[in-house]
């Protein structure tokens, strides 16, 4: 790259599991863009977000601060305190309060890169805020389609309801339309350095795809063979996906890669891919459990709003021409608080002091040179809510290989071995005392550190309709998932009726 300073495009996805792409291990989906943008530069097999849910994550990118420190630790607009007990959940405790916006005190990424000469373009999906916290006042220039819903209301076929998005026509596909934004403000901004942030939707529910990508992924999954006897097993509070073969979810991910493509071929054709540094990531783990029980994220344990690796592990693929080199892969944890520092010195620009990043700069690992202050660092995770998807209040270290999750229900500790066992499946504690007792002592210490609100028992908690929800979910809801799931691939099955798009063909 020469030394002019960098144009930065920032891909996003929402709710996209760790191998929820042909990159990354899968053999139904199909992501040829993204695939290609693994190829070309490194791709961090261990990347993680900073939370399993998305609002935290997402500030977490754009402050480099763990969630405490920031003090969005739940997705903005869920229940806390004891508004949580409409939800009729009937758990033992009540989540702590959480800031609803990303405060304006904050030093964001973008409000840096803009002050020292950056273009800041934001497309896509905020929900960090509401009038006054959107991302025009958070350090970007530009923002298209960024409010506070964190879904697309109306769903990914227009017409939609967004405020910052308005309607064209009947049927436009919401992914392909973010791409023609962002590639629109990239030609405007050609000439100075900029920083294009597309953050998508997708894959975020409701899941919605066009008939014909319904129909091609339908025949791949019935060419593949027999369904299995079981998609879903019953995994602590909620039934778990285990295979990958949702049509409606693989055309959403297909869409969400044409519209990478579209953006990538703007940047090649206004000659700018010499001197664009790309990152790809997702905010959160998959949806394996909850919502719309879309994808499988085996073999990890747990996905979106859940505790265990699949929740927090990401794909994360980062292209600096001249520098990475095509096809190298990194096997060491690294974090989505690593971007600030690392794009801030790409883009030349010091760390402002009182940012009090939580991260380190990547550039040692990209350069292929082993670093101590990354490879020798611990992670940590806190997440004191119950998550949609079947979550439990906990927080979490990990060492080298070694993964620790300390329940706040009921003070337990379960310590797993990754390298060993990625699906964490045999709990160690017993087996390792002092190991866990070591790991729990620096866990408790950064709680205390970053000021972590904890969770509170509930006084009224009823055991006796935990375990009857519960029951039922083992077995109606179950049953339900099974026969809902297996329709998908049924040659006469139906979207709702109000699904825009279902009836047209792709853009």
């Amino acid at each position: 790259m020469a030394c002019r300073r960098p144009n930065i495009l920032f891909l996003l996805a929402d709710d996209l599991g760790w191998n929820d792409l042909g990159a990354t291990g899968s053999a139904y989906y199909e992501s040829p863009y993204l695939d290609r943008l693994a190829a070309g530069g490194m791709q961090f097999t261990q990347g993680y977000a900073t939370c399993q849910v998305c609002s935290p994550s997402r500030a977490s990118i754009l402050t480099g601060k763990v969630p405490p420190r920031h003090g969005i630790t739940d997705w903005i607009g869920a229940a806390w305190g004891t508004e949580w007990r409409r939800q009729g959940r009937h758990n033992r405790l009540l989540p702590p309060p959480y800031r609803q916006e990303l405060g304006s005190e904050e030093i964001t990424l973008p409000a840096v890169l803009r002050e020292g000469g950056y273009r800041t373009l934001f497309v896509g999906k905020w929900h960090l805020g509401d009038v006054g916290a959107h991302p025009e006042d958070r350090g970007f220039d530009v923002n298209v389609g960024g409010w506070k819903a964190g879904s697309p209301i109306g769903g990914y076929f227009s017409p939609w309801q967004n405020p910052r998005l308005p309607n064209r026509r009947n049927g436009e596909c919401l992914p392909l339309r973010l791409a023609d934004e962002m590639s629109r403000l990239i030609e405007a901004a050609a000439g100075q350095p900029f920083l294009a942030y597309l953050s998508f939707y997708s894959v975020h529910g409701p899941i919605q795809t066009s008939r014909d990508r319904w129909e091609y992924f339908r025949q791949k999954a019935v060419a593949a063979g027999p369904p299995p006897l079981r998609r879903f097993a019953f995994d602590r509070r909620l039934p778990v996906r285990l295979v990958q073969d949702c049509p409606v979810y693989a055309g959403m991910i297909q869409a969400m890669d044409e519209a990478v493509g579209m953006v990538l071929e703007t940047i090649e054709r206004l000659g700018l891919a010499d001197h664009t540094v790309t990152v790809f990531t997702s905010d959160n783990g998959g949806v394996v459990s909850g919502d719309s029980y879309s994808t499988a994220g085996l073999p990890l344990r747990g996905g979106k709003g859940r505790q265990w690796d699949g929740g927090v592990r990401e794909p994360l693929f980062v292209g600096i021409p001249g520098l990475t080199r095509p096809g190298s892969r990194c096997n060491v944890p690294v974090s989505h608080l690593d971007l600030y520092p690392t794009l801030l010195e790409l883009a030349g620009l010091r760390q402002p002091a009182a940012a009090r990043l939580d991260g380190a700069s990547l550039m040692p690992l990209l350069r292929g040179e082993p670093d101590e202050t990354i490879t020798g660092r611990d992670l940590f995770w806190h997440y004191p809510h119950y998550g949609n998807q079947g979550g439990e209040p906990a927080a979490v270290i990990r060492r080298g290989d070694w993964r620790l999750i300390h329940y706040f229900e009921d003070g337990r500790d379960e310590l797993y071995h990754l390298a060993n066992d990625p699906g964490e499946q045999r709990d160690l504690a017993m087996v390792e005392p002092d190991l866990a007792a070591e790991l729990r002592h620096y866990l408790d210490r950064w709680l205390v550190e970053v000021d972590a609100r904890l969770p509170v028992p509930d006084p009224e908690h009823d055991p006796v309709l935990e375990q009857r929800r519960l029951d039922d979910h083992r077995t109606r809801l179950m049953a339900e998932l099974e026969t809902q799931h297996r329709d998908y691939l049924d040659p006469e099955w139906q979207p709702d009726a109000d699904w825009w798009g279902s009836q047209v063909t792709r853009d």
